[in-house]
């Protein structure tokens, strides 16, 4: 989840609440569920808000006059209940609202009653304050046990009659007979059945269900609820239909908390259903029943009698302290249930594991040992580094981080101070009626699970009410104008509570081990030998917790929906802010809408209009992000497993998916750990790099950002600069008359529907350009870093959503290494070099030439950096005109330095892949021409493939303008490289037709000479010219697309999805499945999540074939970027990337580029296609049960007609200029 506004309200909550490139939900919400009934009266007409929407703000008099007769009627009571929203009149001299008369007899009683009423507000505010932090064990008893409560069962019902009777028995004799005995006579019956049989379609579709019971008795063990869960799982074990969603690890769940608790009788009521369920206790059952042997000190006769059965079970003893996940107090607890019947036995420590070696022979050098190593250090001494620890400590425990808005603050009118005095008393009273609601809601799930029924009750009892009401009020702040889906909305809210909950309380042992681990690290410490980041974690001892299980969505959304609907139905206000004239009542914030987006209908919750022309005015300046969303103030934990390590207490996954979906993490898992350290470390690398932000460029930024923006310069324009819509949203009036022509009124509804598009998009870009300059001038004088995880292809990505160097121009031109290097002799001609790349100006020359530009324009650049705005403005014709001038600033300051090999440079310079997608395709073929064309062949100047398929474009134009064609004669002189690049450079990862039209479709409509009535036509044309020059220039490497794609096609035929393995030995299988549904009924709408993840589905055929080409290229590329990262870091460079775009110093770019060519040959010496060839039959073709099928064998046969190579030489290389440049 994202950042969340308190105040300054920022449009385009959904860009801001889900991270760039985050996969989202495919939705469909259902169009009437739940919405005519009797909480249609929360939403208010549309119709209505309208007409209001112009009105002005009323004063409150009636509201206050009501509220000063409810406190003087409850006279001297303790406590005030506030069950109305009640508000301060404003002052009569100025304000939100027009001046109305005092009430009768009482000149100026207006603002004395004001007075009186915001003291009694604020002592009710207190109260509410002091009763969320009294401790829970010191709560007055004000009622008696919950009613729900008192109707849990214990009993369980068995289906066994012989077990029943037994439980009977036993019950009854219970005196005579203890409970530890029955236990250990009850392990000795042999389990009815010990597996269910089940056709495969049944089981696939019970487990979703079980992943949702499992979350919710997991849920209820953390929140104190075991009595609760007990109850549920006796509910459905008793009902022979339900009894068949239980597995092993419900029934342990339960018994594990019982265990804990010390209660053997509730303990043993679970064995019987265990037993009765036809299951055959694991060690973890038995290690929970032997916990709580040793919290009672039973005697040794009855755990002799259990570990012998265990025994007899095949179970291991030394099992129980190896393999099953306890923590450090019940692992004594066991011990010492185990010592009462063998007292000699001790728990052997679990055997040093074998030296994990990765096998690959691209990683042989990095994991060889060599003394000699100096790993990069950071500049920062360990005192420092400690202190920064204990910061970033404090912000993660905290969850949540305020920043102050960069939005140009507003003069402090009475009218602006009047609308925030007014806010503030909302929402002081929206927090005790938020928490009331939640009370009857948390009241009501609690009913339903009562019944036996999986209710949201253990999931509301995740967080503090006082939590909650916060997060809902964040969420009320942060929503746009436009409203957000509420799908959107349940999601991300769900989401939020989960990542709350995981907070982990480690804090004492992670400091201690985090501050030896700063060894490693800091500038004035050493260490034994050198080694890498995880090495050294590693070494440090401390067991990592087992990964938690996920939510599944259908949880996440229902629990979201939950609390949006809680927030709906209590968060009002004074109709009086929307009719100053009229009776003041209460009327809801938000209402419930149905609207269509991309032609399907949905539904929004929007605020009243009253209520953002409240925000609009009050400008409050704050901004709220979760702790995991901004940049660390500390060194990232580094990695060691798929779920551990980035953030100190905030779990994080190495491989981002969807939240709910299981197949990478288990994938991931399976492997092998040795085989994941060269990711692992090529993540840790990157995100050990230390960022400090530009402020020079920064003050320019926010000069044009709180003026009208500039759009141009990526810098967007605030919303009062959008296209208007038509007068009352109508068209001018002649197009209203009745005679009016059908396609006139068409054309009005186009146009009205272009403006929303693009003041929806304006007000998109604008949230965005607003969180990431508002974090920049939040972390301006610090020093940070930016932890990376990958996507399940291998890519990686900074896991801060807002503010990274992933971002568009004006992001990376903010960004710069906070620790410098000497330029050294060739530092300033890379500096120059990289400005000209930057410009775009010389593409097609030599480096020489370049070096030679940037002398011959030094007055400009001079200019620029000490004139930006004021100047000729030279940069700004630059195509990455902000990273040009930052690079201007930087250039000027060692030109004027007193030596400029000895200037210490904090600029990152770049050097990037050209078209890098067909340069992995080339060298897999070794594809003469193709490599010729993407500079893998050293020539004296760069082939540039964008400017050559251009050309060739342009040819075929040419043909068709000479025989007539007039799209053609419309497209002379547009035809250039900017038009065709994009459609390009993504056709090798698999852009279709369709999605490469849209591309040129954007480049046409930006160029201001294009006749734009002929641009729908002209995209059609161009992309199928794109791809027949494609077609000609590198049909070699197109056998090599068609046989992947074949491969995957047959692939998802026989029923799997498509897996392969990385040369660095990464898993990877694509997520792609027929969309499963799951459908959440009742409330404000019934919403239907769709996904395509769901593993339990069958492939999707299409998007199987289609992704496998460019996704097995993602792979390559990502590599050989983390070859390249961890040479580099071996060498003591500062190294990151932008995927194909590598960053480092001025002074280390010669070795970064040596080391890039020696990482890409070596890459692609291994037999990559023959190797996936293998893998792929082993994976698929190997099985009895299948290699007869038809698809089987077409499959075998295509994988075993690996294509061809050609001849290029891989070694050129080596010597290419202008492979990376």
């Amino acid at each position: 989840m994202s950042a969340l506004r308190c105040g300054c309200r920022a449009a385009g909550l959904r860009r801001a609440l889900w991270p760039k490139g985050h996969p989202g939900l495919l939705v469909e919400e259902g169009a009437l569920g739940g919405v005519w009934g009797r909480k249609r009266r929360l939403s208010a007409n549309a119709c209505e808000q309208d007409r209001r929407k112009d009105c002005g703000h009323a004063e409150l008099l009636e509201v206050l006059e009501a509220r000063v007769r409810q406190l003087q009627a409850e006279g001297t009571a303790e406590e005030v209940t506030v069950k109305r929203v009640a508000m301060a009149q404003a002052p009569e001299t100025g304000g939100i609202w027009p001046p109305r008369q005092a009430p009768v007899g009482a000149e100026g009683a207006a603002p004395e009653l004001s007075s009186h009423w915001v003291q009694k507000l604020d002592k009710d505010q207190q109260l509410i304050e002091k009763h969320w932090q009294q401790p829970e064990g010191k709560q007055p008893k004000t009622v008696e046990k919950p009613t729900w409560e008192k109707r849990l069962r214990m009993e369980p019902r068995l289906l066994s009659r012989k077990l029943a009777g037994q439980l009977q028995q036993w019950e009854r004799k219970r005196p005579q007979s203890p409970w530890e005995e029955q236990l250990a006579r009850l392990l000795q019956e042999a389990p009815k059945r010990l597996s269910r049989e089940a056709d495969e379609g049944s089981e696939s579709r019970l487990e979703g269900q079980r992943q949702k019971f499992l979350a919710f008795l997991e849920c209820c063990l953390l929140t104190g609820h075991l009595t609760l869960a007990h109850h549920v799982l006796v509910a459905h074990h008793s009902r022979a239909p339900q009894q068949q969603l239980l597995t092993l690890p419900m029934y342990n769940t339960v018994m594990l908390g019982w265990a804990r608790q010390g209660s053997f009788k509730e303990l043993m009521y679970v064995f019987f259903m265990l037993k009765d369920a036809g299951l055959a206790p694991d060690l973890l059952s038995y290690a929970a029943a032997l916990q709580c042997m040793g919290r009672l000190d039973q005697d040794a006769s009855t755990i002799q009698r259990c570990l012998k059965q265990m025994e007899q079970d095949g179970l291991s003893l030394q099992g129980l302290f190896s393999a099953v996940p306890l923590s450090t107090e019940e692992r004594a607890e066991l011990l010492r249930a185990v010592r009462k019947a063998r007292p000699a036995f001790s728990p052997q420590p679990p055997p040093p594991p074998p030296p994990q070696v990765n096998t690959s022979p691209l990683l042989q050098e990095i994991y060889a040992k060599d003394p000699s190593v100096s790993y990069p250090r950071l500049h920062l001494s360990l005192k420092e580094l400690q202190g920064l620890f204990r910061q970033q400590l404090g912000v993660e425990m905290a969850t949540t981080v305020t920043v102050e808005s960069v939005e140009k603050a507003p003069l402090l009118t009475k009218e602006v101070l009047q609308a925030r005095k007014t806010l503030a008393a909302l929402r002081a009273e929206w927090e005790s009626v938020l928490s009331l609601e939640l009370q009857k809601t948390k009241e009501s799930e609690a009913r339903a699970a009562a019944e036996g029924r999986l209710s949201l009750f253990p999931y509301l009892c995740l967080l503090s009410e006082k939590d909650l009401v916060g997060l809902l009020l964040q969420t009320l702040q942060a929503l746009p104008p436009h409203g957000e889906s509420l799908l959107f909305l349940a999601h991300e809210l769900g989401l939020r509570v989960l990542k709350r909950k995981r907070l982990r309380n480690q804090v004492e042992e992670l400091e201690q081990r985090y501050s030896e681990y700063l060894h490693l690290l800091a500038s004035d410490t050493q260490v034994a030998e050198p080694c890498l980041p995880r090495q050294h974690w590693e070494a440090l001892g401390m067991p990592e917790a087992p990964p938690e299980q996920p939510w599944p969505v259908s949880v996440l959304v229902q629990l979201g929906k939950q609390l949006a609907e809680v927030l709906v139905r209590a968060v009002q206000m004074p109709s009086s802010l929307t009719a100053p004239r009229g009776p003041s009542t209460l009327i809801p914030v938000l209402y419930h809408v149905y609207a269509f987006r991309s032609f399907r209908q949905i539904g929004i919750l929007k605020p009243h209009p009253a209520f953002t022309q409240l925000q609009e005015t009050a400008a409050e300046r704050t901004l709220i992000f979760e702790s995991t969303e901004v940049p660390m103030l500390c060194p990232p934990l580094p990695w060691t497993s798929p779920h551990s390590g980035a953030f100190l207490l905030s779990p994080t996954k190495m491989m981002r998916s969807l939240e709910g979906t299981q197949q990478h993490q288990l994938l991931l898992e399976r492997c092998p750990p040795a085989e994941l350290h060269g990711a692992l470390d090529a993540l840790t690398q990157l995100g050990n790099c230390a960022w400090r932000v530009n402020g020079r460029v920064l003050d320019l930024v926010l000069d044009l950002f709180r003026d009208k923006g500039c759009p141009r310069l990526g810098v967007p324009a605030p919303p009062t600069e959008a296209p208007r819509s038509p007068e009352g949203r109508q068209a001018p009036k002649g197009r209203l008359l009745p005679e009016a022509s059908p396609a006139d009124k068409a054309e009005m509804r186009r146009e009205l529907a272009r403006r929303l598009k693009v003041a929806r998009e304006m007000q998109s870009l604008r949230a965005d350009a607003l969180y990431r300059l508002s974090l920049a001038q939040h972390l301006r004088n610090h020093i940070f870093w930016l932890p990376h995880n990958m996507d399940f292809r291998g890519r990686t990505y900074p896991c801060s959503p807002h503010f990274n160097h992933l971002g568009s121009d004006l992001a990376r031109a903010l960004l710069e290494f906070a620790q410098g290097r000497p330029l050294g002799p060739n530092g300033l001609d890379w500096l120059k070099i990289h400005l000209v790349n930057l410009t775009g100006f010389k593409k097609r020359e030599s480096l020489q030439a370049r070096r030679d530009y940037a002398d011959a324009v030094m007055e400009d650049i001079l200019d620029s950096a000490e004139r930006p705005m004021t100047g000729r403005k030279w940069w700004m014709e630059a195509d990455e005109p902000w990273q040009a001038l930052a690079c201007c600033m930087e250039i000027a300051q060692v030109v004027h330095s007193p030596d400029p090999t000895t200037y210490i440079s904090h600029f990152p310079v770049h050097q990037d892949g050209s078209c890098n997608g067909l340069q992995h395709y080339a060298a897999l073929g070794r594809d003469s021409t193709g490599a010729a064309s993407v500079n893998l062949s050293p020539s004296d100047l760069p082939q540039d493939v964008y400017s050559e398929v251009a050309a060739q474009v342009e040819v075929f134009r040419r043909q068709d303008a000479k025989q007539g064609v007039r799209v053609a004669q419309v497209l002379e002189g547009f035809i250039s490289r900017k038009v065709v690049k994009q459609t390009v450079m993504t056709v090798v990862y698999g852009v279709t037709r369709y999605g490469g039209r849209l591309q040129i479709e954007k480049r046409l409509r930006e160029l201001e000479d294009f006749p734009q009535e002929f641009v729908w036509e002209a995209s059609h044309y161009l992309v199928r010219q794109v791809f027949n020059s494609l077609q000609e220039m590198f049909s070699g490497t197109r056998s090599i697309q068609r046989w992947l794609t074949e491969s995957a096609r047959l692939i998802s035929l026989t029923g799997s999805a498509v897996e392969w393995i990385t040369p660095l030995g990464v898993p990877v299988i694509q997520p792609y499945h027929r969309d499963s549904k799951v459908m959440i009924k009742g409330g404000l709408q019934s919403l239907t999540l769709s996904s395509s993840v769901d593993t339990n589905q069958k492939p999707n055929t299409l998007k199987q074939k289609n992704g496998f080409p460019p996704n097995f290229i993602h792979s390559l590329d990502s590599t050989h970027m983390m070859l390249t990262a961890l040479h580099c870091y071996r060498k003591g460079l500062t190294f990151v990337s932008v995927h194909d775009c590598f960053w480092t110093h001025a002074a280390d770019v010669e070795v970064m580029n040596q080391v890039c060519r020696e990482q890409f040959v070596r890459l692609h010496s291994q037999p990559i296609l023959q190797d996936l060839s293998r893998f792929l039959i082993k994976r698929f073709c190997s099985n009895s049960r299948t290699s007869k099928s038809m698809w089987v064998s077409r499959l075998k046969d295509t994988l075993l007609s690996v294509p061809p190579t050609g001849t290029f030489d891989l070694e050129q290389v080596k010597r290419s200029t202008f492979f990376f440049s």
